[in-house]
């Protein structure tokens, strides 16, 4: 069930979803569930690789692992910038939380509180912009505003003997790394989807279509 999309550019090569915003159609609460599956599996996948890059990163300069925990905090972006609805960003992160929660991780609970304040992050990045603005820079706006709520959270967490100064780090290395490679990454895997076709009833789908028509 589907609705027509919006042809109102709200920024230069972006299109809003249809309009009224807050009305979400069957597809976009089932692809929300789909992409969130995804990325929760894969997710998972990551909590057990991660430490591999992460130990000598850790070994240089500890803040570093925030690199590594960039990784965690794409599908708010994704979800984001598929669906373009109020809310999309958080439901996207929070299910993929969820369903990375249900083989077991190290994290246990922690994992869905981590997951509400990374999709929080990135729903705040896309509301700056009013729901309008869709391209590289916003991806990136929203990846990096994933990271501040969950760096906090790990400093009263897991980094509760660190200096300050390795704190203040570990908050600035994390924000940039969730800019470019959850924002980055975000917004390729978003255009490869629909250019492939996967997104023809989202504006994503509707922009691809229209610049290879021009």
């Amino acid at each position: 069930m589907t609705a027509s999309l919006s042809t109102t550019t709200a920024r230069p090569g972006s299109i809003r979803a249809s309009a009224p915003l807050m009305a979400w159609r069957t597809v976009d609460i089932l692809t929300i569930a789909f992409l969130g599956a995804a990325f929760g599996i894969a997710y998972w996948g990551w909590g057990l690789a991660y430490e591999a890059p992460a130990a000598p990163l850790k070994a240089l300069f500890p803040p570093l692992a925030g690199i590594t925990g960039a990784p965690w905090l794409i599908a708010g972006v994704v979800g984001g910038l598929v669906v373009r609805r109020p809310g999309a960003a958080l439901m996207c992160e929070v299910v993929a939380a969820l369903v990375s929660m249900i083989p077991g991780t190290q994290w246990g609970f922690t994992t869905l509180i981590s997951g509400v304040l990374q999709g929080l992050g990135a729903e705040v990045g896309f509301l700056l912009l009013g729901y309008g603005s869709f391209g590289l820079a916003a991806a990136m706006l929203a990846g990096a505003l994933s990271a501040p709520l969950e760096a906090v959270y790990e400093w009263l967490v897991y980094w509760t003997d660190w200096a300050w100064g390795y704190k203040i780090a570990y908050l600035f290395i994390l924000t940039g790394a969730g800019a470019v490679i959850a924002g980055g990454l975000g917004w390729v895997i978003t255009r490869a989807l629909a250019a492939a076709g996967a997104l023809n009833a989202f504006p994503p789908g509707q922009e691809a279509r229209e610049s290879r028509a021009v």
